[in-house]
């Protein structure tokens, strides 16, 4: 086997500043909106999530499998709204419903048949019986876990450390963390709030544990129950998508949905990313282990902000029956469902998902040869529309400013990608290319050798 080369820090650095000098060139018009943005919006953005160095693209239009920024400056898109927009840009049958809901009304605060038509479509999709709405990936997760409290009537939970479920207090608790030092042997993963203004009583409830080790999940709740913390749930990513695409090793979810039952714990499948990108009824139906409660968002919607939680009858009977209060000024709003009913009946089919897994296949088959023929520490991985190449060098930075000035639209942070409905081969091969260009630019210096 080919040794693995180590990426030359120094040559890093050197691309990062053309880069970005590079884009300075082509976006005035996003530095000019960003410093105008910083006067009203705290940070110049809407959210945290949209900051980049030197600043962030500001884009004004999407079309299909491309958008254009306030330049003028048009991308491939294979960030797709952190992979909401699996479906692509103003697809014409999303549109079109959203249209026609328009002219009826945009808001009630009562029921639609459009929400009711979306609920059925999800029981076919996923098995759970009894559904409710909510308008995003954090509040899908923040009423998943007030309902497992209520049901088991605990208040302890457990999730995987690492690992990112939303923005409300009881998860934001071992995220994106640094350890002060290595753990003594079979130590557990601390709890650490992730950034301030999360309270010391909020953290103390939430339990650690590693991601993909059934025994170490089994032990964890053993002990939780032995010590008198036993959890109401554990609430899991059946693929983790924090930064990069990383499947469950075999057998890890059927374990951990035999070890929940045992401990009286519930399973909750986050599946805000993996659900309606990967299968038409997410991991649940991809990997064959239905959980007690499963979270939804991102792509049900088509670019509408939506989200919505899957339950059990026997679990769904505590927000039937009033003794959990799952509410919502915007839930169910009807733009948003006629939107997730085009979505689920027109556009996400059997033959898109299809398309999907030949789309990233290819991703990952050409990403992964690239990798090989430099030598790169890397590895490429793709689940349906979702993938990512996993680097051993911190390239976030570089890879988003070189994707950007060479036409596409990546995710910040780690090499992570989504291909959607719109995206074709010739989009995943100009993909292809700024990869292979950027390995052959980190490769060493030859005498005389250009420099892309």
């Amino acid at each position: 086997m080919t040794a693995l080369r180590e990426l030359d820090r120094t040559r890093i650095d050197e691309l990062l500043e053309r880069e970005r000098n590079r884009f300075r060139e082509r976006s005035p018009g996003s530095e000019a909106l960003f410093g105008r943005a910083q006067r009203t919006l705290a940070g110049g953005v809407a959210s945290s999530f949209q900051r980049r160095e030197p600043w962030p693209i500001y884009l004004s239009r999407g079309e299909g499998s491309r958008v254009w920024d306030v330049d003028g400056n048009e991308y491939l898109d294979f960030h797709n709204g952190f992979s909401a927009m699996v479906q692509g840009h103003a697809h014409p049958a999303i549109r079109a419903a959203v249209e026609r809901r328009l002219a009826l009304g945009t808001h009630f605060g009562a029921p639609t048949e459009d929400a009711v038509a979306v609920a059925e479509e999800l029981v076919r999709r996923f098995g759970l019986p009894r559904w409710r709405f909510t308008n995003s990936g954090t509040e899908s997760t923040m009423d998943a876990i007030r309902i497992a409290r209520a049901y088991t009537g605990r208040d302890d939970i457990v999730k995987i450390f690492g690992a990112y479920h939303g923005h409300h207090d009881s998860v934001m608790v071992s995220v994106r963390v640094q350890l002060a030092g290595p753990r003594n042997e079979g130590e557990w993963p601390p709890s650490l709030r992730w950034g301030e203004g999360i309270p010391r009583a909020t953290v103390a409830d939430v339990h650690t544990v590693e991601w993909g080790d059934a025994d170490r999940m089994q032990s964890r709740l053993s002990e939780l129950c032995a010590v008198g913390h036993p959890p109401a749930c554990v609430i899991v990513e059946p693929v983790m998508m924090r930064t990069r695409v990383t499947p469950p090793p075999p057998g890890y979810l059927e374990a951990v949905r035999e070890t929940t039952r045992g401990h009286g714990a519930l399973l909750i499948f986050d599946e805000v990313k993996s659900g309606l990108t990967i299968a038409p009824g997410g991991a649940t139906e991809r990997f064959g282990v239905r959980p007690d409660i499963v979270a939804l968002a991102k792509a049900l919607g088509g670019g509408l902000p939506s989200g919505a939680i899957g339950m059990t009858a026997d679990v769904a009977d505590f927000v039937e029956t009033g003794r959990v209060h799952q509410v919502g000024t915007f839930n169910g709003n009807p733009l948003s469902m006629a939107a997730a009913r085009a979505n689920l009946d027109d556009v996400l089919t059997s033959g898109a998902y299809e398309h999907l897994e030949r789309l990233g296949e290819r991703m990952r088959a050409g990403c992964q040869a690239v990798i090989d023929g430099h030598r790169l520490p890397a590895k490429a991985v793709a689940l349906g529309s979702k993938g990512c190449v996993s680097h051993e060098a911190e390239l976030g930075g570089l890879i988003w400013l070189w994707s950007a000035n060479r036409g596409l639209f990546v995710t910040p942070g780690e090499q992570e990608w989504s291909v959607s409905v719109a995206h074709d081969s010739a989009a995943v091969d100009r993909y292809l290319d700024v990869f292979a260009e950027l390995a052959e630019a980190l490769s060493p210096r030859r005498s005389g050798s250009a420099r892309a």
